[in-house]
């Protein structure tokens, strides 16, 4: 019945957390801060995409969009930070 939402919405959380693992392997080769600061917004990214699945698939009758806004504004301002503390 919701094979297509379902199918976008695993997808997009498997692309936040195929990025974060990328993001972590950078790191830790190039140990460059920008680096974490992103991966670390990308671990806040995939919260909210495991919480829009479990909002709209699986607990339909539970309201998570509070907590999926908390992460979303989590995430961006984990990067803002990032970006104004290692402007050069």
């Amino acid at each position: 019945m919701y094979i297509f939402p379902t199918a976008v919405f695993l997808l997009i959380f498997v692309t936040c957390v195929v990025c974060l693992a990328l993001l972590v392997v950078a790191y830790r080769r190039t140990r460059t801060r920008l680096l974490l600061w992103s991966a670390i917004c990308f671990v806040f990214l995939a919260i909210n995409s495991a919480l829009i699945v479990l909002d709209l698939l699986i607990l339909p009758d539970m309201n998570l969009q509070l907590y999926r806004h908390l992460a979303t504004l989590t995430a961006i301002s984990v990067l803002l930070i990032g970006f104004i503390w290692d402007v050069d």
